[in-house]
């Protein structure tokens, strides 16, 4: 899957028919409705936590993937009470 550092992903719908799999199942994967899937497949902006859970659910390399982690781990705050 190509990097898109803020930018609407292109090749999203590319990549889920290559995968074989319908719009519910492949973006349901990935936490978002069948809808929100077509309208980000139709060029809306896929927001960052998005684009990251996409790399970690169908990115074939592992450094890819591993950086994709990386950067969700980088996020994560800690709650102090």
């Amino acid at each position: 899957m190509g990097r898109t550092n803020g930018k609407p992903l292109r090749g999203i719908r590319a990549l889920r028919k290559r995968t074989g799999l319908n719009q519910f199942d492949f973006w349901s994967r990935v936490g978002v409705t069948q809808s929100g899937g077509s309208r980000y497949e139709d060029g809306r902006r896929i927001p960052k936590p998005v684009r990251i859970l996409l790399d970690l659910a169908y990115s074939d390399d592992p450094d890819i993937a591993g950086r994709a982690l990386a950067r969700l781990r980088s996020g994560l705050t800690v709650n102090a009470r």
